[in-house]
């Protein structure tokens, strides 16, 4: 959606997608918004919510099966296992995403990995065509007058133009741009606390063959889970820019992330996002 500065501080219900990778200041930003006003749409809480809901549990309650004491009570139905996904706290998706590696460790069979990163994929696509359904919703039901959409960092890898042309049409699109100076740091945080992420397939497998011959491995199964997840990150994280810029060149506006560190009240927000209209014509 494309409007002017005059046109965004005049619209009475404002729709906002926020686009960046993580660390840029996604969450800290939507916390500084009135919760009372705006309505905070998380894709990863939606993610795993509704559409990998199943999924997680049967991957927690497989891992119960392996421990006597609890696959007894599982099977007799004395207990059951329940998520507890919050905005704050994603880790049953991440969880469920797995790290590829030796099974020894932890680690998913290339199959399973490649399995699981295909529902999140079907899943996050789900969500994010969500959007136009949740502002209604925000504001017809609960009364919410503002709507921020925080989408998860690899809206930019699901190679779906349908997805951005809903975003776009129904949400002022947002990109956080992480300048050069910051940039190693948060791949160097990234690395030292390894996470599971989305990978687009290609990109997969292209750098694990790199990986693979680097390291001399034969099987997926020999790679300590932890070590792929780190060796690829920076690439990841290289790869995504150009296509995070894409984006908020063709539909919607990039605001700095030093810039939105600084922000204190919605009215700083508004005033960033009106700045990067001006400087971004239409």
């Amino acid at each position: 959606m494309r409007m002017t500065p005059q046109q965004f501080l005049a619209w009475e219900s404002k729709r906002i997608t926020l686009l960046a990778m993580s660390g840029a200041g996604k969450t800290r930003l939507s916390s500084k918004l009135p919760k009372d006003k705006w309505f905070h749409y998380s894709g990863d809480y939606r993610i795993g919510t509704k559409y990998l809901e199943e999924p997680i549990l049967d991957n927690i309650k497989q891992q119960a099966m392996g421990v006597p004491f609890l696959r007894d009570l599982l099977r007799s139905d004395s207990i059951y296992i329940c998520n507890n996904v919050t905005v704050d706290n994603l880790a049953p998706v991440s969880s469920f995403l797995g790290k590829l590696g030796d099974p020894d460790k932890g680690g998913l069979s290339l199959q399973e990995f490649k399995r699981r990163q295909a529902l999140h994929h079907q899943a996050e696509v789900a969500a994010m065509n969500d959007v136009p359904d949740f502002i209604r919703k925000a504001e017809s039901i609960y009364g919410y007058k503002h709507f921020i959409n925080d989408a998860g960092g690899s809206v930019c890898e699901l190679n779906d133009p349908d997805v951005l042309k809903t975003l776009a049409d129904n949400t002022v699109i947002i990109y956080i741009k992480i300048p050069v100076s910051r940039q190693q740091m948060l791949i160097e945080r990234a690395q030292k606390s390894p996470k599971p992420l989305y990978y687009r397939p290609e990109f997969v497998d292209e750098k694990l063959a790199e990986f693979m011959q680097l390291n001399n491995y034969t099987s997926t199964d020999q790679i300590p889970p932890d070590d792929f997840v780190s060796w690829v990150f920076p690439e990841l994280f290289q790869a995504r820019l150009p296509r995070y810029e894409a984006i908020a060149e063709q539909y919607g506006y990039t605001v700095n992330s030093e810039d939105v560190m600084q922000i204190k009240t919605e009215n700083d927000f508004l005033q960033l996002v009106a700045n990067a209209m001006a400087q971004q014509p239409n």
